[in-house]
C-alpha cells in the first residue's frame, strides 16, 4: 500500500494546547495510507540568517523532516491576530537560504483552533499569505475555523461532537485528495 506522511507543524508550544489535541484528533480521521508526525519547533533559536552557512542542528532536523514528508499539516492558534512567533521562526529556518527552501511545492493544509468565536480565521490568512510566498501549494478551501468549547474532546482525545467530526472528516477528505494530487507518496 502507498504511504503519505504527513509534517505536522503545531504553531502553540503549550503543552496542553488545544490545537495539538486537535492536530492528534484529525490524524486519527485520516486514512490508513496517511502517517502523520508533530514536528518539534520550540527548540529552534531565533532565526539568524548569519548561520545560514552552518544551521543549528535543530534547523536542520526541521528540514529534513519536512523534505521527507509528502505533505504538511498547520494547526495553529491565532496571537494578536496573526501566527505564533515559534511558528514564524520554524518557517523562516526551514525556507532559508532560499535555494534550500525545504517548504517549496509540499502541499499543505492549514486550520486551527480558538475558544473563541472567530477562531483563528486572521491567522490562517496571514499563514496562507507566508505560505504562498515559499511556493508550498495550499488547500484552499473548505476552510476551518473550530471554536473549542467545553466537552470538545471526549477522554481519549476525540470530537465528541458527531456533526464537528463530520466536518472535519470532510475537510480531511478534501485535504487526502490535495495531498494526492500534488505529493508523491515515501
Amino acid at each position: 500500500m502507498t504511504q503519505f506522511q504527513i509534517a505536522v507543524i503545531v504553531g502553540s508550544l503549550r503543552r496542553d494546547s488545544i490545537n495539538r489535541k486537535l492536530a492528534s484528533a484529525l490524524a486519527k480521521i485520516a486514512p490508513s495510507e496517511f502517517f502523520f508526525k508533530q514536528l518539534e519547533i520550540g527548540d529552534l533559536p531565533l532565526y539568524n540568517q548569519d548561520d545560514d552557512p552552518n544551521p543549528p542542528a535543530p534547523a536542520k532536523r526541521l528540514k529534513g523532516e519536512i523534505m521527507a514528508a509528502s505533505g504538511l499539516l498547520f494547526v495553529t492558534p491565532e496571537y494578536n491576530r496573526s501566527i505564533p512567533g515559534v511558528l514564524k521562526n520554524a518557517i523562516d529556518h526551514a525556507s532559508r537560504p532560499w535555494v534550500q527552501n525545504a517548504w517549496a511545492g509540499k502541499p499543505a493544509g492549514v486550520l486551527g483552533a480558538s475558544d473563541g468565536a472567530n477562531g483563528t480565521a486572521l491567522a490562517q490568512q496571514h499563514l496562507r499569505n507566508i505560505l504562498a510566498h515559499v511556493d508550498a501549494p495550499t488547500l484552499c478551501q473548505p476552510e476551518a475555523f473550530i471554536q473549542i468549547e467545553d466537552g470538545f474532546f471526549d477522554e481519549a482525545g476525540n470530537i465528541s461532537s458527531e456533526r464537528t467530526r463530520e466536518f472535519l472528516k470532510a475537510w480531511m477528505d478534501r485535504y487526502i485528495a490535495w495531498v494526492k494530487l500534488h505529493a508523491a507518496p515515501f
